[in-house]
């Protein structure tokens, strides 16, 4: 469990990055016609709702300790397999208890190999990452096809409205689902266990913590959350790609460390998170608004994200575990 000290700075950077939110905001308003209209913010927080989703899995790795590179992976699987089978008129339901189900062997397998060979996760991660896109481009040869149901659609849509809410259903789900994480990670057996042995792994058998079992659950958590945002993907996009997870690749690490985690484990909090999609939503949004190419785009994210993991990794904590 994070101590006072590790849990104000996590609360502090998540406050920072919320006004780095509100800052990027104003920036694009101030320069970008129509930046504040009520279709771009629609439009940008259902791109933040899609990340932060995906990213609900990074966070739990990060703070055990690990990573996951499978991320990418496994979204463009399940967005090119519900496509399929639902195109082949399977029913969704089963679909997605398919694809869920695949995800989570997946998830478990990453944790339980770099656990238990003591193999590093990005490592074990990114080989079977690689191996679920080539089973994937094996089957469709290259070319998916299929779409999603109109609901998946309607509740990933820009246009559409929440009941009362003016809008889409997917985000006011996620602030949802983001207290849920958030009541989890403080007030559960799992999240102290997770906080636990993030922060002292050797320590964490001594009080009777599961190291193997909490990173096959963990890892499993992720890719089944990577797999739901492949789903939802496929309503947002309207057909299938295989490739369409691949932003998500440093998008999701980038998220969770400029909410507050540390790379070593045993800080970071889901809010923290959530202020990180918002914060690379909002550049990407200002930049492409900026008529930056999308090269540009992808090259401005990468500057961020070596230039925060530098400066995380100069801290006294960070320093001394490396």
């Amino acid at each position: 469990m994070m101590t006072t000290k590790l849990l104000r700075e996590t609360t502090g950077r998540a406050i920072g990055a919320f006004a780095i939110v509100i800052l990027l905001h104003v920036i694009g308003t101030i320069l970008i016609p129509g930046y504040s209209q009520p279709f771009a913010i629609r439009a940008l927080l259902v791109l933040a709702s899609l990340l932060a989703i995906a990213c609900i899995g990074q966070t739990l790795v990060v703070i055990l300790g690990g990573i996951d590179l499978s991320i990418p992976f496994v979204i463009g699987f399940a967005n090119v397999v519900a496509a399929q089978l639902y195109g082949q008129q399977w029913n969704f339901a089963i679909v997605c208890l398919i694809v869920a189900l695949i995800a989570l062997l997946i998830g478990a397998f990453n944790g339980y190999v770099s656990r238990s060979l003591n193999i590093h996760p990005l490592i074990v991660t990114l080989g079977t990452g690689m191996v679920v896109q080539g089973a994937v481009l094996f089957w469709t040869a290259g070319f998916p096809s299929g779409s999603a149901p109109r609901a998946i659609s309607d509740f990933v849509s820009i246009g559409g409205s929440a009941g009362p809410l003016p809008l889409p259903w997917v985000v006011p789900c996620v602030a949802v689902l983001a207290a849920i994480v958030a009541l989890i990670l403080a007030r559960t057996p799992y999240g102290r266990r997770l906080y636990a042995l993030g922060s002292n792994p050797g320590a964490a058998p001594l009080a009777l913590i599961n190291p193997v079992g909490m990173w096959a659950v963990t890892f499993a958590i992720s890719a089944l959350f990577s797999a739901a945002t492949g789903v939802l993907l496929l309503g947002f996009t309207g057909s299938a790609y295989g490739d369409v997870g691949q932003p998500y690749l440093f998008q999701t690490i980038a998220a969770v460390v400029v909410g507050g985690a540390a790379l070593i484990g045993g800080q970071g909090s889901y809010l923290g998170t959530i202020a990180g999609a918002l914060v690379l939503t909002e550049i990407n949004t200002l930049l492409i608004g900026l008529g930056f190419q999308p090269s540009a785009v992808q090259a401005a994210l990468g500057v961020i994200i070596v230039a925060l993991v530098s400066l995380y990794g100069r801290e006294r904590h960070v320093s001394k575990t490396i």
